[in-house]
Order: structure tokens, then C-alpha cells, then sequence
């Protein structure tokens, strides 16, 4: 296998993570409104904790994508 080629397979194998990320946000907001339809009054202690799943999530689904372009321009 030519360099090339395993840079594109690498990249795109890199890329399952920000789908991956996408599933991460679902479950967190669905484990969120699950929590918050339970116990409608502890919904909002909870939501700080709801940002920082979601930022967390994002953050590698972002990182993943940042890594998938540095291996096709690189």
C-alpha cells in the first residue's frame, strides 16, 4: 500500500469519529430529557452538567474532523 493511500484510509477512518460525536450529543440530551422527565425538579442542577457532556462530545467529534483534514492535506 502506497503512502497516499493509507493517508485517505486514515482519514477516513478518522472521520467515524464525528459521526460518532453526533451519537454521543443524542445520548447525552436523550439521558438528559430522560433524568428531567422523572424528576422535573432536578432538571435544572442538572443542566450544567447537560453543557458539559454536550461541549465534551463536541470536542471530539471537532477533534476527529480536525484530524481527518490534517491527514488529506498533509
Amino acid at each position: 500500500m502506497d503512502a497516499e493511500a493509507a493517508k485517505l484510509l486514515g482519514a477516513g477512518l478518522a472521520a467515524i469519529g464525528c459521526g460518532l460525536a453526533a451519537l454521543g450529543v443524542g445520548n447525552v440530551f436523550a439521558s438528559f430529557l430522560d433524568g428531567a422527565l422523572r424528576n422535573p425538579g432536578a432538571a435544572d442542577g442538572q443542566q450544567g452538567r447537560l453543557f458539559i457532556g454536550f461541549a465534551g462530545s463536541e470536542l471530539l467529534g471537532l477533534l476527529a474532523f480536525v484530524i481527518a483534514i490534517l491527514l488529506i492535506v498533509g
